[in-house]
């Protein structure tokens, strides 16, 4: 098998990498197993060390960076730049704050000394997909190797420059060899890896198709696995929102990284009493978007970033049209351009039987849904199968709180839109996976909770 470097912009191929066989595979994962054995004895202070080493390589080549992810996937460079800053973010944030995390926890069980350490698991291999192909790696990379595990990293199969790239970071650093390594492979070598007893764990972050499949495996395996899958996020705007306010972030809710964000909104769930001025506000705003170079700075909708996305978001609009959907805007593939190019698109009329509402659309699409009060709006919002992020809007700050409790979701936010960040746990339920990224909670969830009781007098 090879693996393709593609420019979604053009269609152009840029570098093709010959797939890694059984052999080097089998090399490698005993080498990042004797790494660990290296690793897992330094003090939390040196970790930090090299991973504000990283951060510090990351600003330095920010533009470098950002250019890469840019022709890599499409994701327009302004936003391909902020993300390599996120990324700066949570190695900085893990470097000050990761050895408290991971103190030990004494606990008074008498004369006697007991308490809980947060010992390494081993390797994990990160299992990371293409849309946010720096970040997705940092956010996860970032605390599994400050609490002393190596990372077997095999992105996704179109970003493999960038894979290489975010290698030589680490191992420019100073990070000792193959305590992050990238593995040039395809999904079929996934279950041999993890088939190995020299693997203690596994991430993903993708489908709720592919984290089923992986989620299997490890079971089989008995092997520890966080999933951050899927997304059709709702975005609920209550008859007493500031539309105005409301909808500048939707734009930005949905349209970030052309609507390839598991954390986008995707299903917009609006109160009967401003449906009208939400959408007619929301379709200027859209209308206007630039479409185009995703090099160039004033590109705000890029490309998707492969052949077969454009194909699958064209047939969720098409399907949805022909059950009843009505386009206000957009709804169709731009021709003229070379490139993975869809016309970013709002859908109204949108009812439970079609596509780009109940699947998840990974594609500059919004789809539109009517809702006559607050309880058919949490209703709505929890009828998916996913339940990774959400979003209320509203003037009443306390009212907007107390829905959060009936939504159904990893996250839920009130006037903001939907961001991971390295401070607060970022994870969903149902569908969308299980487990926690980030924060306290994410950097414990690969690590051994180890009980020590010590009995000093006999």
């Amino acid at each position: 098998m090879v693996l393709t470097s593609i420019n979604p912009s053009t269609g152009e191929t840029l570098k093709k990498f010959k797939e890694w066989d059984i052999h080097k595979i089998q090399n490698q994962i005993k080498k990042s197993a004797e790494a660990f054995n290296l690793w897992k004895n330094f003090e939390y202070s040196k970790r930090g060390t090299i991973l504000r080493n990283v951060s510090q390589l990351l600003r330095k080549n920010k533009r470098a960076y950002a250019r890469l992810i840019t022709i890599e996937m499409g994701k327009p460079i302004l936003q391909s730049q902020t993300e390599i800053e996120k990324c700066i973010w949570v190695c900085e944030y893990y470097a000050k704050y990761g050895a408290k995390f991971l103190e030990n926890e004494y606990i008074n069980t008498g004369e006697n000394s007991s308490y809980v350490r947060c010992a390494p698991l081993g390797v994990v291999l990160a299992v990371m997909p293409w849309n946010f192909p720096f970040w997705q790696v940092f956010r996860c990379a970032a605390p599994i190797l400050m609490a002393g595990n190596v990372v077997l990293l095999k992105h996704s199969s179109n970003v493999p420059q960038c894979a290489l790239a975010i290698e030589e970071i680490f191992r420019n650093a100073g990070s000792p060899a193959h305590t992050f390594q990238t593995l040039l492979i395809g999904s079929k070598t996934v279950k041999g890896i993890l088939k190995d007893n020299r693997v203690a764990a596994v991430t993903v972050t993708g489908s709720d198709i592919a984290g089923r499949c992986i989620a299997g495996l490890a079971g089989t395996y008995l092997k520890k696995v966080v999933l951050e899958l899927g997304g059709s996020d709702p975005f609920i705007v209550l008859d007493d929102a500031d539309i105005d306010y409301t909808v500048k972030h939707a734009v930005k809710a949905r349209m970030i990284n052309t609507g390839q964000s598991c954390i986008a909104a995707k299903r917009f769930i609006v109160h009967q009493k401003v449906f009208k001025e939400f959408a007619d506000g929301f379709s200027e705003k859209v209308g206007k978007l630039t479409v185009g170079d995703p090099l160039e700075k004033s590109t705000e909708i890029g490309p998707l970033a492969r052949k077969d996305l454009l194909q699958q978001i064209d047939s969720q609009v098409n399907l949805s049209v022909q059950k009843g959907a009505r386009i206000l805007v957009g709804g169709r593939r731009i021709k003229n351009k070379s490139g993975y190019y869809y016309l970013p698109t709002i859908l109204s009329n949108v009812r439970p039987s079609m596509p780009v509402y109940s699947q998840e659309t990974f594609g500059p699409v919004v789809a539109l849904i009517k809702v006559r009060d607050t309880k058919e709006a949490v209703k709505k919002a929890n009828d998916t199968a996913y339940g990774l992020g959400s979003s209320i809007w509203t003037k009443d700050v306390s009212k907007g709180e107390e829905i959060t409790k009936e939504i159904q979701a990893g996250c839920v936010f009130v006037n903001d839109i939907v961001q991971s960040d390295p401070r607060l746990p970022f994870g969903g339920i149902k569908n969308s996976g299980f487990g926690r990224e980030l924060s306290w909670y994410g950097i414990k969830e690969f690590v051994n909770i180890q009980t020590v009781y010590v009995k000093r007098h006999w």
